[in-house]
């Protein structure tokens, strides 16, 4: 069985700019693609903090060192320059990949700089105790 898998996310970036005319996407510094282990044309999920949208659209690396954060063309439409945005990419893994695997946590700070960068997940007690409970029978 394959399982698709929160693999990483920029937490707290704030919008920077919106061009509406402008073939979609989003325009996101290269350095903090890197960091969150995203490829140019990846697809993600946007959750827009201040207005409570989410979305899904692609990234495309902006100028290194930008702290670039640029909703195109339809996203234009999903926020304005200052909100709080949440990107989060998604991994397809096997049952067993994904037991072990420990998702990138990029922090930024109010001026998209960055804040931490966590590769540590926290497994719920409650998930534990029935995988527990499962596997004693």
């Amino acid at each position: 069985m394959d399982r698709i898998m929160f693999k990483s996310k920029i937490h707290r970036a704030r919008i920077t700019a919106a061009e509406l005319y402008y073939e979609g996407s989003f325009t996101i510094d290269e350095e903090l693609m890197v960091e969150a282990d995203l490829l140019p044309y990846e697809k993600v999920a946007v959750v827009n903090v201040n207005n409570g949208e989410r979305f899904e659209t692609y990234v495309i690396p902006g100028t290194r060192g930008s702290r670039e954060f640029c909703l195109n063309g339809a996203a234009a439409r999903k926020g304005t320059v200052g909100d709080e945005v949440i990107i989060i990419s998604y991994a397809t893994m096997s049952d067993k990949e994904a037991r072990d695997y420990q998702p990138t946590v990029v922090l930024l700070d109010e001026h998209n700089a960055i804040k931490s960068i966590s590769r540590e997940v926290r497994h719920s007690t409650i998930v534990d105790t029935r995988l527990s409970e499962f596997a004693n029978g």
